[in-house]
Parts: structure tokens; sequence; C-alpha cells
């Protein structure tokens, strides 16, 4: 047992800050880089999804490999390397000059942060005794939801005040700190026996997902998802990531153990976190635009506004385990899983003039939904594979986090934005057609449209307002369907509460129960 365990955990913390507010603070910012310049970048809504899918594809592709890389050169090393390589991507996306170059350099961060979270964990299940990693890791989880808190709040005061590369370069100095303290309290440590680096396999993935995303979000911005590009980007993504599964299942040294998934626990707590994050993320998408564009708030107020979200995970994160002990895995995991299904069904209830206590209301809520979900099933994934393979336990969970999330930002996104042009585009009709197919992608672009015409631009804001209330509502329930549906699949397959005789031996029953 590590004696300054404690001190590392709140380091490790704040690496993993740096790569969660990312996120966070981008999330507040879109709305503004959507807006054209010198404002902002111009960026439609398709770009803007792959701004946000660049880092988190890459990232998720890379973790495998940067998991085995930490176990193979010490993770303290490829900590650092990541946090490195994290700020200097941070500083050039922060001087981009137009959309594409702020997805080139926002996939360099993914590099950084694919090296920065595994070995956060790692480093953590190495430093802590079995019986307190529990303890630890709703600590740990509890990070994350801190790190949602801050980032809209700070994201909302540097756009007040900066122009929106500063919700980038914010994260340098972090970075310095990090490190700094990374090199002074952090012990190194690898695995005796690390796996080998399967370069095909890495290929394989990201290549799978990116055509797959592209023509999920192709099919969005076409409104049209039998267009025949469409449906060859998205067939090829698919038939590639088979191919990555045969390739792994047959490689003498695969980057994933297909054989992990064998275990039906093991797989029930994987499609959670991949369900939680789908969820999540394509809701905190259009939500930032319903609360700036249809609801006239500022970035910070609206950092304001998603706070309870934040302080919810915060709160219940690390009490999520008494729940745990109480009710069991599957009670509680499926509880949380039912009651953010319901959370995003309330978003049903916002319109234009919905009183804001509704709205905070259903934030709260879907941060409990969330930490009561989150907290078992990361013990579970965790504490399913020996200490030494912290590095691809970690690897599995937050890849599937980031793949959740990606296309959750992909497929909920491509709903938003078919059903608002189909329901904005008779109001477009008066428009030339490249004008008007523009115009329809988003309501930002309807908006812009809008402030052109001057006065006589106001019913048309009002249609856009209503076209996106009612494409926000179809896509909310989406997002439930999806939350329901990881419901039923923990409460089939994890583990319920345990016996009596097993109460005292909490690691053990966790093991057993993934076995």
């Amino acid at each position: 047992m590590h004696r300054r365990r404690w001190a590392i955990l709140g380091v490790l913390m704040l690496s993993l800050l740096i790569v969660v507010v990312d996120n966070s603070i981008l999330n507040v910012a879109i709305k503004t880089i959507s807006t054209p310049a010198p404002a902002g970048l111009g960026a439609t809504q398709s770009e803007l999804e792959w701004a946000i899918n660049s880092y988190t594809l890459v990232f998720a592709g890379l973790l495998f490999t940067a998991g085995l890389l930490g176990d193979r050169l010490g993770r303290k090393k490829v900590l650092i390397g990541g946090l490195a390589a994290f700020g200097i991507g941070s500083a050039l996306a922060a001087f981009s000059g137009s959309p594409a170059e702020l997805i080139g350099f926002r996939a360099v961060m993914g590099v950084g942060a694919a090296f920065v979270m595994p070995a956060t964990l790692a480093v953590l299940m190495n430093v802590f005794e079995r019986d307190e990693q529990p303890k630890a890791i709703g600590v740990w989880a509890g990070g994350v939801g801190l790190a949602i808190a801050i980032g809209p709040i700070t994201g909302g005061l540097l756009l007040d005040h900066f122009w929106w590369g500063s919700v980038f370069l914010v994260n340098v100095p972090i970075v310095v700190l990090a490190v700094a303290l990374m090199l002074w309290l952090v012990p190194d440590s690898r695995d005796p026996r690390p796996g080998r680096i399967d370069p095909v396999g890495v290929v394989l993935s990201v290549t799978g997902l990116v055509l797959l995303v592209y023509g999920i979000i192709k099919g969005g911005q076409l409104a049209d998802f039998t267009d025949a590009t469409v449906l060859a980007t998205t067939g090829a993504g698919l038939a590639v990531l088979v191919a990555f599964v045969v390739h792994e299942k047959r490689s003498e040294h695969p980057s994933v153990d297909m054989a992990y998934f064998g275990n039906k626990v093991f797989s029930a707590a994987i499609v959670a976190v991949t369900l939680v994050f789908f969820a999540l993320m394509g809701v905190t998408f259009f939500a930032v635009f319903y609360i700036q564009s249809v609801r006239g708030y500022s970035p910070l107020e609206t950092g304001l506004l998603m706070l309870p979200l934040a302080v919810s995970q915060l709160v219940f994160a690390p009490r999520a385990r008494l729940a745990v002990d109480r009710f069991g895995n599957r009670a509680t995991t499926t509880a949380g899983l039912l009651l953010l299904a319901a959370t995003l069904a309330a978003f049903v209830l916002l319109g234009r003039d919905t009183p804001l206590w509704v709205m905070e209301t259903v934030f709260f809520l879907m941060g409990a939904a969330m930490a009561h979900v989150m907290t078992p099933v990361s013990v579970v994934i965790m504490q399913a594979l020996p200490r030494e393979k912290a590095g691809s336990a970690s690897a599995l969970s937050n890849t599937f986090r980031q793949i959740g999330g990606a296309l959750g930002i992909a497929v909920l996104g491509s709903v938003l934005s078919t059903a608002y042009r189909g329901d904005i585009e008779d109001e477009l009709g008066l428009l030339p057609f490249g004008a008007r197919h523009a115009a329809g992608e988003s309501i930002e672009a309807t908006l812009a449209v809008a402030d052109r015409l001057g006065a006589g631009g106001e019913a048309l804001t009002r249609a856009a307002d209503e076209a996106f209330l009612h494409a926000m509502h179809i896509t909310a329930l989406w997002g439930a369907g999806i939350a329901a549906l990881g419901a039923v699949v923990v409460a089939v397959y994890l583990p319920g509460r345990p016996p009596k005789s097993e109460e005292g031996d909490r690691g053990p029953e966790l093991v057993s129960a993934a076995d």
C-alpha cells in the first residue's frame, strides 16, 4: 500500500480532469464556433459533430494500444507523454483557421487523451489495495462529475471575455501543472508480462469506426439514409469492424481479448457504459443549442444552467457504492438506467417558455442516474481482471465509453438534423436549392438566414424554434429508448445482491460474479 496514495489519486484526477473537461468546455462553445468568422469558424452541424468525434474516435481507437504501451514502457512515462501531446494539440486547436483545421487538431488531442485515460486507472489500481479500490474508483468517478461541472462554467467565462480558441488554450497551464506534480509524486509501474502491440487491429478498429460514423453523420446531413454514399460508407464501416473482430480472435497477441466478452456479466457492464454515454453525449449536443439558440442564454449562463447535471454526479458518484452494498449491482444499475431513460423522455416537456426549474430538475436527476450506473459497472469491469492487467480493463471500459459517445453524437445528431430539416424545409422554399439545403441543416444556419432578412426574418426565427423543439423531442425519445434497452440488458445479466455470507468479502464477490 503506497503511503502517498491519496495525494497520487489527486494528481491522477487532475490529469483526468483536463481530458474530460475538454469535451464539456467544447459543448458550451459549439454554438459560438458555428457562428461566422471572426466570432467563430462558421462550422456546420456536421463539422461540429466531427470536431467532437475526431477527438473521440482517435481516443477510442488508440486506448488499447496506449494501455499496452503503459504496461510495457511504464504507466508514468506514458501518462506524461500523453499529457504533453494533449497540451500541444490544445494550443494548435486554439488557433485553428478553419473547421477542417480544428477537426485535425482535435484528433491530435485525442491521441494525447488516449494515453492519459487508461494510465490514470492503471496507476490507481497499482497504488491502492483491493479493499480500497472501490472507494478510490468512486472518488475517481466523482472527478468526472467535477470536470463536467468545471467545463461549461469555465468555457462560459472564457467565451464572455475572450475568443473561442481560449476554451482550448486553457488546457495548456493545467497540463504543465499536472506534469510537474506527476514527476514529483507518482511512482512508475508496469506489467511484468505485457502484451504485444497489434498495429493491424488498431488500423482496422479506427478505420471501421470512422467509416461507420461518417456514414451516419452524412445521412443526417443529407436527411437521406438511403443515399448511395451513406449506404456504402456505413456498410464498409461495419464490414471493417467485422474484420477487426475476426482478426482479434485469430491473433496470438490481440489488442482486445475477445474471450472477455464470453463473460455475460462483463459484457453487460460494457453495454451499460456504452449506452449511458450514447444517451448523454447525444443529449448534451442538442441541449446546448436549445439553451442558447432557442432560449437565448449566453455561454456562461448555459454553463450555470447545466451545473445541476455535474453537481449531481459529483455528489452521488462516491456514494453510489452504498446503494450497491445494500441492493446489489443489478438493482442499482437497472434503476439508474431507468431513471436516465425517464429524464431523457422528460425533454419532451421543454418548450420555448418552460420554467427553468423543470429543466434544472431534469439535469439533476440525469446526473444522479449516471452516477448510479457508472460507479458500479466501473468496479465490476476493473475487478474482473488481475491487477497487472489493469491497463487492459481500463482501456476496454473507456474505449466503449468513447465509442458510445461518438455514436450518440452521430446517431442522435443525425436524427436531430433529419427531423429539423423535415420541419423547416417548407419555410425555406423561396431560397435557391443550394442555399435552402445549407440553411436547413441546423437551427444556427436557419437563424443566420433570418438575420440577413432583417424584420422579415421574425417569422422564420419562430419557425426555426418550433422545428428545433420538435426535432429535439424526437431525438430525446430515441435516447430514452436506448437507455431503456440498457436497463433490460443489465437487469438480465448483472449479478444481484450476494448471499449474506459473502457480504463481508466484496472483492471476491465481484470477481466471481464476473467469471
